[in-house]
């Protein structure tokens, strides 16, 4: 659920006690807090994780050019894969760790002492910091491989230790079942405004948990397609039900605490991105599997081309791996623009996609449900998610076109959720990334003048090679490589 950035929020807000004693309480100055509150924390890392996920800045997300959303206009090095040149690596990896993960080591730290969290909130408190810290450790694995985990954040051990991916997100799932155990939905979190994405309700965190939950079953499918199917068939029920239970954070449009995407492209007074053919294309109907059929998306997605010499609003996409025209082609949309625009981690369409995708594997996903029922759901909160403003009727006429609709559109059955997942994901880039790679659709090129095949994972940060050396080469060659096409343990097909 929305919840609107407090610009005040920060690790530094102030504790309040009551007086005890002479001793103990007449001689402290509340002004001068010696204890940071626990809900500055997670908001902190709420907001980092939010901001880090949904960027434009190539310094640290790179990932809508990855999956081929957008080409460079003046600078195409991100988009060749070039990882190194910005430090790309060190930035996505610092701001996981040092900025979300180690704010809700504190905020755990914090909590059972906190007295802004009543006593009867605490344990759904502690909760809400672990769900959110299994979430940024997820994506950690699923973006580097091996990584540390059991040493890391720990000041007394400076070289630590990489554990293995398998392990390190078998133990996450693990984590994730008792952290969804110890919530009690009928006790708020004891955390209210200061919880930037859910405002404290335990319902929603438990929606998010069990979303998570049936994420990380679909990365494991392949791998370990009994474990997945328990996990999978767990969470029926008690997923986001609506675009009303979205996953997001909505910021307050008070920099520094605008959506990022409004810094890059507005604030910034930037043009550095265009969509690229491949996309906008396929969007058009003009090629791709719904051909013949414009995506209502597209309007949204994009602003027309607004050189003059071209018929008014023409759609065209620039060129994947090279510089483009700021004119001739279309630059990303009005409402990417917006100062509010939320942070979306879960989306309700993603929920209804992946369980479109359980349901071809087999997997109980609701009763008098199927594939193509949770297809068509994706595909209608896709096209009528608030942000995007898009119509049911809009939806309607869309799923009834042939090259569209479930029962008919071309390629296989999961080439067809795999092509809307792509498409629904649009701003949910590092999402879309793993998806892709995940089902390995659309069929995407890497252009001429890449450095690499198209990343399937990051490569460790320089820094760790530095620092830590004797652990990153064991973790590089664990891994079968320190590349960016690599394919991680869940990647293998």
């Amino acid at each position: 659920m929305k919840n609107i950035l407090i610009a005040g929020a920060s690790a530094l807000m102030l504790t309040t006690s009551c007086v005890g004693s002479l001793e103990s309480n007449y001689n402290v100055d509340p002004k001068s807090p010696t204890t940071a509150l626990a809900s500055g924390f997670i908001a902190n890392a709420e907001r980092t994780l939010a901001r880090t996920l949904v960027s434009t800045n190539v310094n640290l997300n790179p990932f809508r050019f990855y999956v081929q959303y957008w080409a460079a206009t003046d600078y195409p090095t991100e988009s060749r894969y070039d990882q190194n040149t910005r430090n790309i690596p060190n930035a996505y990896w610092s701001a996981l760790y040092r900025d979300c993960i180690r704010d809700l080591r504190e905020a755990k730290t914090t909590i059972p002492t906190d007295l802004t969290v009543p006593a009867a909130n605490k344990t759904n408190a502690l909760a809400v910091a672990e769900i959110l810290e299994i979430y940024a450790w997820a994506n950690l694995v699923e973006t580097f491989g091996n990584i540390p985990y059991t040493d890391a954040l720990d000041y007394n051990k400076a070289q630590p230790k990489y554990d293995d991916q398998a392990t390190i997100y078998n133990d996450l799932i693990s984590r994730l079942d008792v952290a969804i155990g110890k919530i009690d939905p009928t006790v708020a979190t004891g955390l209210g405004a200061n919880d930037l994405i859910n405002n404290g309700s335990t319902a929603l965190w438990l929606k998010f948990a069990y979303a998570m939950k049936l994420r990380m079953a679909l990365v494991i499918a392949d791998v370990d397609g009994a474990k997945a199917k328990t996990m999978a068939e767990s969470t029926i029920g008690k997923l986001p039900a609506s675009n009303a239970d979205v996953i997001d954070l909505t910021f307050n449009g008070t920099f520094p605490n605008t959506n990022p995407l409004y810094e890059d492209l507005v604030r910034s007074a930037r043009t550095d991105f265009a969509g690229t053919s491949y996309f906008i294309n396929q969007l058009k109907g003009t090629t791709g599997p719904a051909t013949g059929v414009v995506d209502p998306r597209l309007k949204q997605y994009f602003n027309p081309a607004t050189n003059s010499s071209l018929p008014a609003g023409t759609f065209a996409g620039g060129t994947y791996g090279s510089t483009n025209s700021k004119t001739t082609n279309s630059l990303p949309g009005t409402k990417l623009r917006a100062q509010t625009l939320p942070g979306v981690i879960v989306s309700y369409a993603q929920v209804e996609l992946m369980l479109a995708e359980g349901a071809l594997r087999g997997w109980n996903v609701g009763a008098g449900t199927t594939a193509e029922s949770h297809y068509n759901a994706g595909v209608t909160a896709s096209i009528t998610e608030p942000q995007w403003g898009g119509t049911a009727a809009e939806a309607a006429a869309y799923l009834a076109q042939p090259n569209v609709a479930f029962s008919t559109a071309p390629g296989t059955p999961i080439q067809r959720i795999a092509y809307q997942e792509w498409v629904a994901l649009y701003n949910q880039p590092v999402e879309a990334w793993t998806s892709w790679r995940r089902l390995d659709y659309p069929v995407l090129t890497p252009p001429a003048a890449a450095v690499s095949g198209i990343p399937v994972r990051l490569l460790y940060p320089v820094v760790e090679q530095n620092i830590n050396g004797s652990n990153y080469s064991q973790a590089a060659s664990a891994i079968g490589g320190d590349k960016a096409e690599t394919k991680l343990f869940w990647d293998k097909k």
